[in-house]
């Protein structure tokens, strides 16, 4: 059978605002104990009136503008009918056929290809609450009940679970870019329903949702799981139900939750509180591109263009952090140098750690030959765990290389003198022997013998 994976995205971006979409409560609610930041808004309490977040909407329109997206004229807020616990009005304000954003496309490096992934909306909504399950009951906290949530729905155009994780990484990339929201997926920053559905020789097949997946792990997985149950359903000749399922991430499978709701099932209708929003009107769209920095695709081209390779480039780029310390270091030591540290020795944890200032110390030392990299690399750990300087663990452990070629020579002539036979094998030609005679130099010195002088040394006396 000719079968064909097709995955589209709707992802889920709580917006870091101050107050929430639609009051003024404050919208930190992670530090916060349960049901005290809400009011009568929130709760949806006969007469209270909604008022919108500008700057929810400006990171909206901004959040457009970075992905090319069609900004509207007119934008209008509507209701979405729907009953659960954790949802007090008994519906969301959201958007349906009037988004503030349309179209639009994001590009990802899927193996060594560049891929376009195309949108088709960003529009913005208010948050629901959260349950909280201890034994047999259910507990409900509306403290994030109003929240700004940025909506981004993709088309139907990745390709295989791989593709879906990396898309979305790139997404949290330029979220965390725009700083417009933290994107922290274990926090609920970042949620993402997966809808995958397989073609049979072309023809559509019959999408499945899979709801509230909160990890890149967890969305592969879940992915992986439902491509191959899927495919499997097919293949013995039944037909795939189109519902809604779940994720247990325990035991590595998707469950039945209910059958897949229609536009029609949430009765959406205009928001009668909020007027239709002139975006243009209120925002001078052109100004506010310019706001736009530097994103994770220019940068990647730009390391490029320093001489990093692709995939040095990619990983430095996909966490803001790393990147402005990467920046930092690049101006005062070699950019490959910087960033094969970064990304190998520091393991980009250690940017948390180790000031730029005193990594820039560190690559220093080995530039000019002060210490080796072998011996760096145990600098760095008394580093991390002392906190001290580079210089200081250099001067007080005695670390610095031997490079005074007098020394070297007598201590070449020792390791000769004792190991004849491996020096006459590399006379004869044999290479093998010069790893033993340099491994035999560097365990007299400690590892702090220039290797450049010491091979050039032995050189010169083979053609002696």
């Amino acid at each position: 059978m000719d079968l064909k994976t097709v995955i589209g995205l709707e992802i889920h971006v709580q917006l870091k605002t101050k107050s929430k979409m639609f009051c003024g409560c404050d919208n930190n609610a992670e530090e916060a104990q349960p049901n005290t930041l809400v009011c009568p808004v929130c709760l949806g309490l006969p007469g209270a009136l909604p008022v919108a977040n500008r700057q929810a909407i400006e990171w909206t329109v901004l959040a457009g503008l970075a992905f090319n997206c069609q900004i509207a004229e007119t934008s209008k807020f509507d209701r979405k009918h729907y009953f659960y616990p954790d949802l007090p009005k008994g519906y969301q304000i959201s958007q349906y056929d009037k988004p503030f954003c349309l179209g639009g496309s994001l590009e990802i490096i899927s193996g060594n290809e560049t891929k376009k992934i195309n949108f088709r909306r960003i529009h913005l909504e208010e948050d629901a609450g959260k349950l909280i399950h201890v034994d047999n009951a259910s507990l409900v906290d509306l403290n994030r009940a109003g929240t700004p949530l940025m909506e981004i729905v993709t088309e139907p155009e990745i390709s295989s679970p791989q593709e879906a994780k990396i898309f979305l990484q790139e997404l949290r990339s330029i979220m965390r870019y725009l700083n417009i929201s933290d994107a922290d997926m274990e926090k609920g920053h970042l949620r993402c329903d997966a809808n995958i559905s397989i073609e049979i020789g072309g023809k559509e097949g019959v999408p499945t949702e899979i709801k509230n997946i909160n990890s890149f792990r967890m969305l592969e997985r879940a992915l992986i799981f439902e491509e191959k149950r899927q495919k499997e359903v097919l293949e013995t000749g039944e037909k795939i139900i189109k519902e809604t399922r779940g994720w247990n991430d325990s035991k590595g499978e998707t469950y039945s939750q209910r059958s897949k709701e229609q536009a029609q099932d949430y009765r959406y209708f205009p928001e009668p509180d909020l007027p239709p929003f002139q975006v243009h009107k209120v925002f001078e769209v052109e100004k506010l591109k310019e706001k736009l920095p530097e994103l994770p695709a220019e940068k990647r081209k730009r390391y490029q263009g320093m001489g990093l390779k692709a995939e040095d480039a990619a990983i430095l780029v996909l966490d803001k952090q790393i990147s402005a310390y990467f920046e930092k270091i690049s101006k005062s030591v070699d950019v490959k140098l910087a960033a094969n540290w970064i990304i190998n020795e520091l393991k980009l944890d250690g940017v948390l750690v180790i000031t730029p200032e005193n990594m820039i110390a560190l690559l220093q030392l080995i530039e000019n030959n002060t210490i080796s990299g072998k011996i760096a690399k145990d600098v760095l750990a008394q580093m991390i765990e002392s906190g001290k300087s580079a210089q200081e663990i250099v001067e007080s452990k005695g670390l610095k290389q031997v490079g005074d070629e007098g020394e070297l020579n007598e201590i070449i002539n020792k390791i000769i003198t004792q190991n004849p036979k491996p020096f006459e094998d590399l006379k004869n030609g044999k290479t093998q022997a010069l790893g033993f005679l340099v491994g035999q130099i560097m365990r007299e010195t400690k590892g702090q013998a220039d290797p450049e002088k010491v091979n050039k040394i032995l050189e010169e006396r083979i053609d002696k």
